[in-house]
């Protein structure tokens, strides 16, 4: 799919999204991919990142915004024509296992439908792509550039 965007331009895209968002920073959040197809973002094992100190394990707030961070970003990447403003509607995430302790957690989110104002995202989260910590499903509004809008 050619969404208008040369490759490198999504990646410089995809790392702005990523470095632009001061939660997604002060998360660590790490930017591996953009492409018109898929997003892949990594949230890096940190212990003030634990939920419960006695497993380890990364807090689902922090799983959750991972989600959240990525599927944005997959809408931006599937977008024609030029950057536009998005935000997130409503997401649902259904936490499958807990992630294991000391391992960078990945989140990979496809934008599969896009309308003039809504678009359609699924996603997960894992250490291992056939053994998903999370998953999701989103949508999030399309803001109009001011041009648009007078149409």
């Amino acid at each position: 799919m050619n969404n208008g965007f040369p490759p490198d331009q999504l990646a410089k895209l995809g790392e702005l999204f990523t470095r632009s968002v001061p939660h997604n920073q002060a998360l660590g959040m790490q930017f591996v991919e953009l492409t018109a197809e898929r997003a892949l973002l990594d949230l890096p094992y940190r212990e003030d990142l634990v939920g419960n100190p006695e497993t380890g394990v990364i807090h689902g707030g922090a799983i959750t915004t991972l989600l959240d961070a990525t599927c944005g970003t997959a809408v931006l990447g599937r977008l024609q024509k030029r950057v536009q403003r998005v935000a997130t509607l409503d997401l649902r995430i259904d936490y499958l296992k807990p992630a294991t302790p000391g391992r960078t957690v990945r989140a990979e989110a496809t934008c599969f439908r896009v309308t003039r104002h809504v678009a359609f995202v699924r996603a997960s989260a894992y250490h291992d792509p056939e053994d998903p910590v999370a998953s999701a499903a989103g949508t999030f509004v399309i803001f109009l550039m001011p041009e648009e809008a007078k149409q």
